[in-house]
């Protein structure tokens, strides 16, 4: 299949690749969605059996669909968390194969019971480089990598944090 943008295709050809990138385009988008909105285990669900998600900087490296389900189950249950995606751009590098870079942004605190809080800093700032493969008819998540350029820890609320606290306005 070819791969380089500027070369003319087919119609059958180019309604495939375009088929293909948004497939994968929308597994970016689906992992932050049940990650921030969903139940973030389900997250296991976008990669395949054997899919990997590390972190380029550290020893993260998770490996296979079962880990990959314990490690984000393993997400704090009071964890209010927003991530942006931008710039997603996918490269398919055969039928079957492809690859994207995305550039993410978290917000996120840990002590959330509910409500709207006061705006706050990012806590990451990077991107994703991904590889997915199609298997079955279904375009899934072979490897996430992800790298910081900013990071800092989550804050934990406390209970004058809280949207309903005295004197608390938003």
């Amino acid at each position: 299949m070819e791969t380089d943008a500027q070369n003319p295709l087919d119609h059958g050809n180019a309604l495939r690749r375009l088929i293909a990138e948004r497939a994968c385009e929308r597994l970016v988008v689906e992992f932050v969605r049940r990650l921030d909105l969903g139940d973030p285990a389900d997250v296991a669900e976008l990669f395949t059996p054997d899919g990997v998600w590390e972190w380029a900087e550290g020893e993260r490296r998770i490996e296979g669909r079962d880990a990959l389900r314990a490690y984000f189950a393993g997400r704090p249950a009071d964890r209010l968390s927003r991530r942006l995606c931008t710039n997603i751009l996918v490269t398919l590098t055969s039928a079957s194969t492809a690859t994207a870079g995305t550039y993410f942004t978290t917000y996120r605190v840990d002590g959330h019971t509910g409500g709207m809080l006061p705006p706050r800093l990012p806590v990451q700032v990077g991107r994703y480089e991904d590889a997915f493969r199609e298997s079955d008819g279904r375009w899934l998540l072979a490897e996430r990598r992800l790298f910081l350029d900013f990071g800092g820890p989550t804050a934990r609320l406390s209970p004058a944090d809280s949207p309903s606290a005295p004197g608390t306005r938003i």
